[in-house]
C-alpha cells in the first residue's frame, strides 16, 4: 500500500513537473508571437502575408513534380511489363508481385525515422534532395537488372530511400501551411501522384514503342534509365528552391518569416516549435499513448488496399482488348480527370472545413465504379468506371490533411503521427499486390476485395470522427468551466490543451 502511494506521489510530481514546463515555453513562445502582432499594421500584415504565400505556392509546386518522378520512379514497371520485362527476368506472376510489394517493406521501415529525423534539422530541403538523388541513382539500375533476386533488391532499396519524401513534404507543408489551407496545397502536393499515373503512361507509349525497332526487348530498360536521370536532376534544383523552416528559410524577408510564424501561432495557439525537453523520442511516446493514430492507422490501409489498383492500371486498362500503344494511352485521362476532380474536392473541403464527406464522396464514385467492373463486360461501360475509380483517390487526398489537423501540437508528435500512418498504411499496397493476381472475369474476384475494403474505410472515418467530435466537446465543456485569462486550456491530455476556440477538423 505505501509502494502505490509513493508511486502515485511520484507520478503526481512528474505530470505536474512536466506542466509547469510546458507553461513556460509556452509563455516565452506566446510573448514573442504577440510582440510580432502588435509591431505589425493589420494592413501592412496582409500584405506581407499575400507576398509570403505567393512565394511559398511557387517554391512548393516543385513538389509537385518531384511526386511525379516519386511515382514514376515506383510504378514503372506496369508499363514496363506489357513489353518484355516479366518474360525478360523470366518472372512468374507471384514473383513480379513480390517484386512490387518488397518495395513497401523498405518504405514502411523507413519512414518513422525518417520523419523524426526531419523534424529535429534545420534543413530539411537538402535531406529531400539528397535522398531523390539516391532513389533516381538507384531507379535507374533498375533498368540492368538480371534476375529476379537483382529486381528485388533494387526495389527494396528503392523504398527504402523514398520514404523520405512523401511523410517529409507533408510535414514541411503543416509546419507554413494553416488548417484552413492544407487540404488544397496537399491536394496540389498529391496531383503529382495521379498525374504521374498518367504521364507515365504517356511515357511509357513513346519510349516502348520508339525504342522497340531498335533495342527490341530491352526497350523496357530505357523507362528506369530515363526516368531515373530526370529525378536526379530535379534533386539538384531541390536544393536551392525547397524552403526549409519558417524561422530559416532562404529567399524570405524576415519580415516575412515573422508573419509565417504568427499565422502558425494564431492556427494551433501555440508556436509550431518543440520544447527543448521534448526530444525526437517524446515525440514518438506521445503519438504511441495516441488511440486515434491507431484508428487512422487501421483505417487508413484498408483505403489503400482499395485504391490498390493503381499499380496494375495499365493492366485494367488492357482488359478492355487493345494493344499495348493505345492501352498506354487509354490509361492517362481518368487519371487527368481525378486530378481535377481532386483538387476542386480539395478546395470544397478547405472552404467548408469538413472532411469526412469529402472522403466518403469519392469512395462512393469509386464504389460504382468497381461495381460497373464486376457487372459488364461492356468496353464503353469499364472505360467509365476506370475514370470513376481513379476518382476515389480525391478522397485519398483529404484523408491526408485529416491527419496534419488532428494532431496539430507539437511539431515532434505531429511528425511521427503522419509517418506512422503512412508507413502502416502501405501494408495496404503490399497486400494489393496480391488482390490483384485474381484474373477470373475481368478481375471480378479483386473487384469485390477492393470495394469490402471501401467499405471498411468508411466505417474507420465514421468512427474516427466519433472521436474528433467528442474531444471538441470536452474542450467546449473545458471552456465553459475556466475562468482564468489564459488563452490556453489547462489539461493534462496534450490532445485537449488548446487554444481557447480550437476545434478539431471533422
Amino acid at each position: 500500500m505505501a509502494d502505490d502511494i509513493s508511486r502515485t506521489t511520484n507520478d503526481r510530481i512528474e505530470v505536474e513537473a512536466e506542466k509547469e514546463r510546458y507553461e513556460n515555453v509556452e509563455h516565452i513562445a506566446s510573448t514573442k508571437q504577440e510582440g510580432l502582432a502588435a509591431q505589425m499594421d493589420p494592413a501592412r500584415r496582409a500584405a506581407v502575408e499575400k507576398r509570403l504565400k505567393l512565394k511559398l505556392d511557387a517554391r512548393c509546386s516543385l513538389f509537385i513534380f518531384i511526386y511525379i518522378m516519386n511515382y514514376l520512379d515506383r510504378n514503372n514497371m506496369a508499363a514496363a511489363r506489357l513489353k518484355g520485362l516479366q518474360d525478360d527476368l523470366q518472372l512468374s506472376n507471384t514473383e513480379y508481385s513480390t517484386c512490387l510489394s518488397i518495395l513497401y517493406v523498405g518504405y514502411i521501415i523507413m519512414q518513422v525515422p525518417s520523419n523524426m529525423f526531419i523534424n529535429r534539422i534545420s534543413r530539411p530541403s537538402l535531406y529531400i534532395a539528397c535522398a531523390m538523388l539516391l532513389w533516381g541513382l538507384i531507379s535507374t539500375l533498375s533498368g540492368n537488372a538480371k534476375t529476379f533476386g537483382h529486381m528485388v533488391a533494387i526495389r527494396f532499396l528503392l523504398g527504402f530511400i523514398e520514404a523520405a519524401f512523401l511523410p517529409g513534404a507533408l510535414l514541411i507543408l503543416s509546419k507554413w501551411y494553416t488548417r484552413r489551407e492544407l487540404t488544397s496545397r496537399n491536394a496540389l502536393l498529391f496531383c503529382g501522384n495521379l498525374i504521374s499515373n498518367a504521364f507515365s503512361a504517356l511515357v511509357g507509349a513513346g519510349v516502348l514503342s520508339n525504342m522497340q525497332g531498335v533495342l527490341g526487348h530491352a526497350a523496357w530498360r530505357w523507362l528506369f534509365w530515363i526516368e531515373g536521370s530526370v529525378t536526379m536532376f530535379l534533386a539538384l534544383l531541390a536544393a536551392f528552391i525547397l524552403p526549409d523552416l519558417p524561422t530559416n528559410a532562404r529567399g524570405f524577408t524576415e519580415e516575412e518569416l515573422q508573419v509565417a510564424q504568427l499565422r502558425m501561432f494564431e492556427d494551433v495557439g501555440e508556436a509550431d516549435t518543440d520544447s527543448e525537453e521534448l526530444g525526437a523520442m517524446g515525440g514518438l511516446m506521445m503519438a504511441l499513448k495516441d488511440p486515434k493514430i491507431y484508428v487512422m492507422m487501421f483505417t487508413f490501409v484498408a483505403y489503400v488496399v482499395g485504391l490498390s489498383f493503381n499499380a496494375f492500371f495499365p493492366t485494367l486498362t488492357g482488359t478492355l482488348g487493345f494493344g499495348y500503344v493505345p492501352t498506354l494511352l487509354m490509361s492517362a485521362p481518368p487519371w487527368v480527370f481525378s486530378c481535377i476532380f481532386s483538387v476542386i474536392n480539395a478546395w470544397h473541403a478547405d472552404k467548408t472545413q469538413e472532411k469526412v464527406w469529402h472522403i466518403f464522396g469519392p469512395i462512393a464514385m469509386g464504389a460504382v465504379g468497381f461495381i460497373i467492373s464486376m457487372s459488364t463486360l461492356n468496353v464503353a461501360a469499364r472505360y467509365v468506371a476506370l475514370f470513376l475509380q481513379a476518382g476515389s483517390y480525391a478522397g485519398f487526398i483529404v484523408f491526408y490533411s485529416w491527419i496534419s489537423s488532428s494532431f496539430p501540437r507539437p511539431p515532434a508528435k505531429r511528425a511521427v503521427a503522419i509517418a506512422m500512418i503512412n508507413a502502416f498504411s502501405q501494408l495496404g499496397n503490399v497486400a494489393g499486390s496480391y488482390v490483384w493476381d485474381l484474373e477470373d472475369n475481368g478481375y471480378r474476384s479483386s473487384y469485390g476485395i477492393v470495394l469490402a475494403m471501401f467499405g471498411v474505410t468508411v466505417v474507420g472515418c465514421w468512427y474516427f470522427r466519433f472521436m474528433l467530435l467528442g474531444l471538441n466537446k470536452q474542450i467546449e465543456a473545458g471552456e465553459m468551466a475556466d475562468t482564468t485569462d489564459n488563452d490556453i486550456l489547462e489539461h493534462a491530455d496534450e490532445s485537449l490543451r488548446m487554444r481557447k476556440g480550437f476545434r478539431y477538423l471533422v
